[in-house]
């Protein structure tokens, strides 16, 4: 049986932009836990260490979408240097503030500013889009970059920590800045696999923000409650660890929460998808809020590292399916934009499930923060029944921009293909051979 991922990299310059798109990526793992260690060692404040850690957290939240959005007018190529450029060169200013003991609202200063660096899992994912629109292959790149999204989460935190424990203070934060910055500079020469700037038929670019479409909208809700519960389990863990009185597995439960959503993902992007999206969408999040449950039955951290073993196993498979689901419901001019909010949504619940955990955990113990994971994953199903509908409809209706033979067309097809069409099984794509999308083998289209 051919192995689905290495056929991706058939694709010429595949190779080359997931590498440097993995080395830009770190710092979005490492800069976080980085700041808290840089600076609870260098004068053992932990509240102004989180502080100034939540202000750069917040910052790259807000300034994500903004610096997607600025991509999809202008490019890949013309926005991403000085964006990280911005964010290198902040950084280094929050360092040396740090090193000579400069007042803290100069560390908060720096930390805003450094929090434009650009989301490159959006970017990476906005060029295989490129590569393999309307191709299965789609559906297993975004598979693939799930993955990695959970080996740069795995590996970039206790890297950071690291390196500012067994050096000095500085270098978790520094190495992070470095590779961003060669991540960037060898992610931007790539001309042939980058997106084209999409002009719409008066000849505008890109106009208003891509989160003013309401389906879209709905898909970052479910990954703001998703990521609640992963936020909860980063905490709980620990917390629950340190009650058995074995503080160090804690790392062991997170390891396993992360491998278990590895393996879905890569089991998932594996298969051939049949079913609608939407439909798929509800079935994760079913399963997403079913396997919250068993964290209650937890005795030990033998038990709970099987309850959130499970629970992992469908978190990457939803994330996958929700950005399927961004690809088909967002005009291609706005995707990367598109991309980054549903990531960006994903970032903010994990913030605030750490957040209200930890508080759940300090009045109630860890139960609490089980409490915590079991509503999130009520609302993360309860959001996907509410979006089934609203993201149906889209799917059917096509993109806003198609030209209105290209609509009927499509129409044509979803009406003789049914909901089938919601998959995004329409084609393989031919090997890529210059820098122009590839095009659909309409003699192998399933819909």
């Amino acid at each position: 049986m051919a192995n689905p991922y290495g056929a991706l990299f058939k694709a010429p310059g595949s190779v080359a932009f997931s590498a440097a798109g993995f080395v830009g990526r770190m710092p979005v793992s490492m800069t976080g836990i980085g700041i808290i260690t840089m600076l609870s060692q260098m004068n053992g404040e932990y509240g102004l260490a989180g502080a100034v850690s939540a202000a750069f957290t917040l910052s790259m939240a807000l300034c994500g979408p903004q610096v997607s959005r600025i991509v999809d007018r202008k490019g890949q190529s013309k926005v991403l240097l000085p964006a990280a450029g911005l964010s290198v060169i902040s950084m280094a200013g929050l360092l040396l503030c740090a090193h000579y003991k400069a007042p803290a609202w100069t560390l908060f200063v720096f930390a805003i500013l450094a929090g434009t660096l650009p989301n490159m899992a959006a970017m990476v994912r906005a060029r295989w889009t490129h590569v393999y629109r309307d191709s299965p292959k789609l559906h297993t790149a975004f598979s693939l970059e799930s993955v990695v999204d959970e080996m740069t989460f795995v590996v970039g935190p206790a890297l950071s920590v690291a390196l500012s424990t067994s050096l000095f203070a500085e270098a978790g934060p520094m190495i992070a800045s470095a590779l961003l910055a060669i991540g960037v500079l060898l992610f931007i020469p790539q001309k042939r696999t980058e997106p084209p700037v999409h002009v719409d038929e008066d000849g505008g670019r890109a106009g208003g923000s891509a989160i003013r479409i309401g389906a879209l909208q709905l898909l970052a809700l479910i990954l703001v409650a998703g990521g609640t519960i992963v936020g909860t389990v980063d905490v709980v863990s620990v917390a629950f660890a340190e009650e058995q009185g074995a503080p160090a597995s804690a790392g062991i439960v997170l390891s396993v929460y992360a491998v278990g959503s590895a393996l879905a993902g890569l089991v998932f992007g594996a298969r051939k998808l049949k079913t609608p999206l939407p439909r798929l969408l509800t079935f994760g999040a079913a399963g997403t809020a079913v396997t919250t449950l068993p964290l209650l039955l937890v005795g030990n951290v033998a038990t709970l590292s099987v309850a959130v073993f499970f629970s992992g196993i469908f978190f990457a498979p939803t994330m996958i399916i929700i950005m399927g689901l961004v690809e088909k419901i967002v005009p291609p001019r706005q995707l990367t934009e598109g991309m980054t909010w549903a990531i960006t949504g994903l970032s903010v619940g994990t913030a605030l499930g750490a957040a209200v955990s930890g508080s759940m955990v300090d009045r109630f113990g860890p139960m609490g923060g089980f409490a915590v994971a079991m509503v999130a994953g009520a609302a993360t199903l309860l959001l996907a029944l509410v979006a089934y509908r609203p993201l149906t409809n889209r799917i059917r209706q096509g993109r806003p921009e198609e030209a209105p033979g290209a609509a009927a067309e499509s129409a044509a097809q979803a009406s003789s293909a049914g909901e089938a069409g919601a998959t995004g099984e329409v084609g393989e794509t031919r090997d890529v051979k210059d820098g122009s999308r590839p095009v659909a083998d309409a003699g192998k289209a399933s819909s």
